[in-house]
């Protein structure tokens, strides 16, 4: 009588024909992951700019945005003690963040900083402008 079933060769040559299909697919993977990684801290960020837009106007108070290489945080102008106080801090990895000004939004929707924000990795490159009246605009940047 004849048995039924994969026999150990039948199964090592599946295995081994799997394992060199993921060793060819897996650079293809790793190369989204940045891409990924890269368009969600610009949304991040842009989210973040507008959070601190719109709480400046609900609150009727003065929000810093301040970005350093790997993160920003959003501040809160106290009147009374004049200093800014942290509202919200984040930390975006596997990006690189410069920022050529610290925009300070107003409780009219103004900002009085012209700030343009550079976000990159090695995936490619974006920028997030915020004009004087408050827009804030996210560009892809051509690969260097």
């Amino acid at each position: 009588m004849k048995e039924k079933g994969f026999s150990l060769v039948d199964l090592i040559t599946a295995f081994s024909i799997l394992s060199i299909l993921l060793c060819i697919s897996l650079p293809a993977f790793k190369n989204l992951s940045s891409k990924y990684t890269l368009t969600s801290a610009v949304r991040e960020i842009s989210a973040s700019l507008n959070y601190a837009k719109y709480k400046s106007i609900f609150q009727r108070a003065k929000f810093r945005v301040s970005f350093a290489e790997r993160g920003y945080r959003i501040e809160r102008f106290n009147t009374a003690s004049k200093k800014w106080e942290r509202d919200k801090w984040a930390i975006c990895k596997n990006v690189i963040i410069y920022a050529n000004n610290s925009p300070i939004f107003h409780p009219n929707g103004t900002v009085s900083n012209l700030t343009s924000i550079y976000i990159s990795n090695s995936s490619g490159k974006y920028k997030i402008t915020i004009a004087i009246s408050g827009r804030i605009k996210a560009v892809k940047l051509d690969k260097d």
